[in-house]
């Protein structure tokens, strides 16, 4: 017994030896100073409604009243009629193409028509028509989000898209051609809270409008929020959970409409058509990736003018000037969103 306690002893320093120079395997310092490494802002705030890559969804509007429509190109008297509902279309693809801490860069394609259904049009040129096809607009984008550092960022946005009354693709031409496009600087002020200001070039109030806009996400709590980019739209965030997501607010829609029109003075009218939507949204998780969006509100008329020569700083004639009825409508899409 006396030699195994000697023998102890006698080892005891050397496990201390051997444990201190086990800490020291490890030289920490090689791998350089974390502070020294640039960090970049990213495009959300916490809790903000994913964003979407695909989608394809429908809205149906109730009845409405069509008043004060030409009897004839040419000639001021007008006529009304009772549209039974009006139905819509809308696609869209926003697929990333470079998505880094430093930069992100979308290019995207739309889809949106809509057709009125006039009861007894009978052979109005314009009723017919409007009762027929589709107020039809289609085209590319992109947008670029370019994170300057955790506090500061720009956004970069642009669109061409084709709009018209088409009654073939033939009909499709540059006349029928709109370009929109904004660009913003802006704050990342915290992981819940990101400021923008910049200006825009936008038809969607019907007619082609140069204004400055506001974009303002925040996150309050776990459960409130806003989400603004004003005019354009604007609402207020409820979050049941992170799958569940209730939104109250509003959308300005709309674009200048090409249309051929015997009869008028170079034989096409543009229809500038814009509407502001008051609405309630909820947007449901299905199963991964997979959301559900339902939303319902009123469609109140903005503008619905037809007019012979609009590009912007001139205009020539305008034939007609209609107040469309307001109805409730409700839409509903399916949308993969990004992660």
């Amino acid at each position: 017994m006396r030699n195994l306690l000697s023998f102890f002893l006698y080892c005891l320093p050397l496990l201390s030896v051997a444990q201190e120079d086990s800490t020291e395997v490890f030289d920490y310092s090689r791998f350089g100073d974390a502070q020294g490494v640039k960090r970049y802002c990213n495009q959300k705030v916490l809790n903000q409604t994913p964003q979407r890559i695909i989608s394809i969804g429908m809205e149906q509007l109730g009845e409405f009243t069509v008043p004060d429509l030409p009897l004839s190109a040419m000639l001021p008297a007008m006529q009304s009629f009772s549209a039974t509902g009006m139905f819509g279309l809308k696609a869209q693809v926003n697929i990333p193409v470079v998505s880094t801490n430093k930069i992100i860069w979308q290019l995207g394609a739309n889809y949106w028509g809509s057709r009125i259904s006039i009861e007894n049009p009978g052979t109005h040129p314009l009723a017919s028509r409007l009762s027929t096809h589709s107020l039809a607009s289609t085209g590319i984008n992109t947008t670029i989000f370019k994170p300057l550092n955790e506090k500061n960022f720009l956004i970069v946005q642009a669109s061409a898209d084709f709009n018209g009354i088409f009654q073939s693709v033939k009909d499709i031409n540059n006349k029928a051609l709109t370009i929109s496009g904004s660009a913003l600087y802006g704050w990342k002020l915290s992981e819940k809270n990101m400021l923008g200001i910049g200006l825009a070039r936008t038809y969607r109030a019907g007619q082609i409008m140069h204004l400055p806009v506001v974009l303002w996400n925040k996150t309050f709590n776990d459960k409130w929020g806003m989400e603004l980019l004003l005019p354009a739209r604007g609402h207020l965030r409820y979050n049941f959970s992170t799958a569940s997501i209730v939104q109250l607010g509003f959308e300005l829609e709309g674009n200048q409409f090409w249309m051929r029109l015997p009869g008028s003075a170079n034989g096409t009218i543009f229809i500038q058509r814009g509407e502001l939507k008051p609405r309630i949204m909820w947007d449901k998780k299905l199963t991964g990736f997979l959301w559900f969006n339902a939303q319902a509100g009123l469609r109140y008329n903005w503008r619905f003018d037809g007019m012979d020569v609009y590009n912007g700083k001139k205009l020539s004639q305008r034939y007609f000037t209609s107040a469309l009825g307001n109805p409730l409508y409700v839409g509903f899409s399916l949308n993969f969103v990004s992660p």
